[in-house]
């Protein structure tokens, strides 16, 4: 049996609007803070980790309200769309307190679209396995994160083009042409999947595979029983990888675009090519590590990702003025996060039931957003106090603890009986 690519692009849209918002909102809204309204390095952190504060109580709420929702259009469908609608409907507040300098209006713009994004996000992320066979998850999972870099490049590209190098832009045409994309791609999604059939097929191809998936329509008691502990003990070490991953990453991804001009000299929306390399690199990777995924499996396949990433980011702590081969080490660190995203996720879920995919969904984000709570504060003090060098350092350090915790995890690979029925079965979509 083989992968679905086409209902498994489609899934991806919605993870494609959420990559393209952040995108921008991470690139653009550290600018605000920092030129429009005079905010510290550190005061900018504790803004841009509130996001994450409610991520932390809301992900797991809702990712546990969708496993629950029975509905003609699914479980998880009414989260994305509505999610998404009022997220596109409170995002013009963001650059129009920028454009008229108005803090308050520029903060409740800022605090609805991230109540709304919290929403349906890990609804959003738990459809791709309540559609997919788990042997096939890690290459749907390359797919969905294909879908993300490139709602990611895109909007990279747009702020390339439409942020002029001057002291005060005009971000209102960027936020729209986000909003739009988000529009479109749920729109597409809601009328072309229909969850419900597309479950029920995911459960009929599970079979055929000889895989024991939990049937999702059950009652939630199946879900209740209790994990080992061996799989709860790699659980945790994965848990833990995420967190120290994330700690690493984010912080150079969130204050990228302030460290690409004041340490580098860049201007305007020139940061963006930079991370537009970066993406991708993480675009032609997706697709293969997905692949090598299968054959060497999720764990080894992570290691390489974060012994990459963190060459990367130990790499960029060398350079003091911009360099040509600045794009060779962001095309790594994207190769590497490449490796770790396509298999993280996949892995946790794997010591999921049926019936508690989004729960356990709710689990990756609550880690991954407690890492983006706290690095992007205690980065923006390493910057404020010791100097903007020690960024890439800084980040290094935590990715790389990240292998240590990662050596420990011993479950949520794909199971072997799983392969053996893909290898006995060779049907096409």
């Amino acid at each position: 049996m083989k992968l679905n690519n086409k209902r498994t692009v489609t899934v991806g849209l919605a993870f494609m609007s959420i990559c393209a918002f952040w995108q921008v909102y991470d690139g653009i809204v550290p600018l605000i803070l920092k030129n429009t309204f005079g905010v510290s390095d550190t005061a900018a952190g504790v803004v841009m980790a509130m996001d994450n504060v409610l991520a932390l109580f809301m992900l797991p709420l809702f990712g546990t309200l969708s496993d629950k929702t029975r509905t003609r259009w699914g479980r998880r469908m009414p989260f994305i769309v509505i999610g998404t609608l009022l997220a596109s409907a409170a995002m013009l507040l963001i650059p129009l307190g920028d454009h008229f300098n108005n803090l308050p209006l520029f903060i409740i713009g800022l605090g609805l679209v991230l109540v709304a994004m919290a929403t349906y996000r890990s609804p959003a992320v738990a459809l791709m396995p309540d559609v997919t066979p788990k042997p096939l998850r890690s290459k749907a999972n390359a797919i969905i994160n294909l879908m993300g870099a490139v709602g990611g490049i895109i909007m990279l590209l747009a702020i390339k083009l439409m942020v002029p190098k001057t002291d005060h832009p005009d971000y209102i045409p960027l936020f729209a042409l986000t909003i739009a994309i988000m529009v479109l791609c749920v729109a597409y999604l809601f009328f072309k999947i229909n969850e419900p059939k597309t479950v029920a097929l995911m459960e009929d191809e599970s079979r055929a595979m000889g895989v024991e998936e939990e049937i999702v329509s059950e009652a939630d008691g199946a879900a209740s029983e209790k994990m080992p502990k061996d799989v709860f003990r790699s659980l945790c070490f994965i848990l833990a990888s995420v967190f120290l991953w994330f700690m690493g990453y984010n912080a150079v991804t969130t204050a990228f675009s302030k460290y690409a001009s004041f340490r580098w000299g860049m201007q305007g929306g020139d940061y963006a090519l930079v991370l537009m390399i970066a993406q991708a690199a993480a675009i032609v990777t997706y697709i293969p590590v997905g692949i090598i995924a299968s054959k060497i499996g999720r764990k080894r396949t992570i290691l390489i990702g974060v012994a990459m990433l963190g060459v990367a980011f130990g790499a960029g702590a060398i350079f003091t003025s911009f360099s040509g081969l600045i794009f060779l080490f962001f095309s790594l660190a994207g190769m590497g996060w490449a490796f770790i995203n396509v298999n993280s996720y996949p892995m946790v879920v794997e010591m999921s039931r049926g019936a508690d995919v989004g729960k356990y969904t709710g689990y990756y984000y609550t880690f991954s957003m407690t890492a983006q709570i706290i690095t992007p504060i205690l980065s923006g003090a390493v910057m404020q106090f010791l100097g903007y060098e020690y960024l890439f350092p800084y980040g290094a350090l935590f990715v790389l603890a990240s292998f240590v915790t990662m050596l420990f995890v011993h479950h949520g690979d794909s199971r072997p009986e799983a392969k053996k029925g893909i290898e006995a079965l060779d049907v096409d979509d």
